[in-house]
């Protein structure tokens, strides 16, 4: 990799090859699901793509340490571009409405709206890509589509969230997107990734992929729990336990990722907080956010990341490889 791209990687040190400068060199692939069996999440956690997507996740999160959601920061075209195919995402579940059927959860308009971001994928990807790197489209492709959820089952996960980092993460190692758009990725891209598929959840009732119910940290996200907790280390007067204060959740929720997504549970369940969300319930018990930070990081590796049943649906090619680390 060039010099001047150092400083634009996820990991610590160069990658032997750059697939940005020389797009119309390098051979992208559809990328394929190699892990078949858990002896495979071995290979997986000593892999160059898990290396690469972890130290991603880091960067971004060291980005928006001391820093609220509504902070300024600089947008640039890219992340507008990726924005605008958000919103254009978003618009189609306004023209895509849930049908009358017998099933209360998993409405099947839901397969007519995947349908379309399928059919649409390359045009959107298309506008959002220089001449050059259009070749990479047949391999971040299935990270995008895969963000969204699962056609078959109705259901939505950490692993579709994770598809849609990895995607960010190609983009990032193609160096469309560079260290200057760490805070937009997470305040302004991500964030509305989340408001998208908190409407599609909710519009078409899509089940929660792979949930370990109560003791699972949350029934669908976990990325922004990590980043918005570091956005809270060393707030001057919120900490751990002040999450299950409603009022000053909604006070700053708009300010804090952490404290959004604990509206949102409690916009959309019942009962005592430590009954349905017993594992976040025992993070408020934590003394500090930066503990809280490195410790969802620890989970994240381990209930996401080192999990059969959701790496089993992750592909690698090219620029999420299965090649081990260098």
């Amino acid at each position: 990799m060039a010099e001047n791209g150092e400083q634009n990687k996820p990991q610590s040190e160069a990658a032997e090859t750059s697939p940005n400068e020389n797009a119309e060199d390098h051979k992208f692939i559809e990328p394929v699901k190699k892990v078949k069996g858990p002896i495979d999440i071995a290979k997986w956690i000593k892999s160059q793509a898990y290396k690469d997507y972890m130290g991603f996740i880091q960067l971004l999160n060291d980005s928006v340490k001391h820093k609220k959601t509504t902070d300024e920061c600089e947008v640039s075209e890219p992340c507008q571009k990726l924005i605008a195919i958000l919103e254009t995402l978003d618009k189609w579940v306004d023209e895509t409405p849930p049908i009358e059927q017998p099933q209360r959860f998993g409405n099947k308009a839901f397969r007519d709206w995947y349908k379309r971001l399928q059919e649409n994928a390359d045009s959107l990807l298309g506008e959002l890509l220089p001449e050059n790197l259009k070749p990479a489209i047949v391999e971040i492709k299935p990270y995008l589509v895969d963000g969204f959820g699962n056609s078959t089952r109705i259901d939505y996960g950490t692993g579709h969230e994770m598809s849609y980092a990895a995607f960010l993460c190609c983009l990032y190692k193609l160096r469309l997107l560079s260290s200057t758009d760490h805070v937009a990725l997470v305040h302004k891209v991500f964030l509305r990734y989340i408001e998208l598929t908190r409407k599609l959840q909710t519009t078409y009732r899509m089940e929660p992929a792979g949930s370990q119910g109560v003791w699972g940290l949350d029934d669908f996200q976990f990325l922004p729990f990590i980043w918005g907790s570091a956005q809270l280390i060393d707030h001057p007067s919120i900490g751990p336990k002040d999450f299950l204060s409603n009022s000053i959740v909604e006070r700053n929720q708009q300010d804090y990722m952490f404290l959004g997504c604990i509206r949102f549970i409690n916009m959309m369940k019942t009962g005592p907080f430590a009954e349905h969300s017993n594992t976040l319930w025992g993070i408020s018990g934590v003394p500090h956010w930066a503990k809280v930070n490195s410790g969802l990081f620890k989970m994240y590796k381990a209930e996401v990341l080192s999990k059969h049943p959701i790496i089993q649906h992750f592909p690698f090619g090219t620029l999420m490889s299965l090649d081990p680390a260098t």
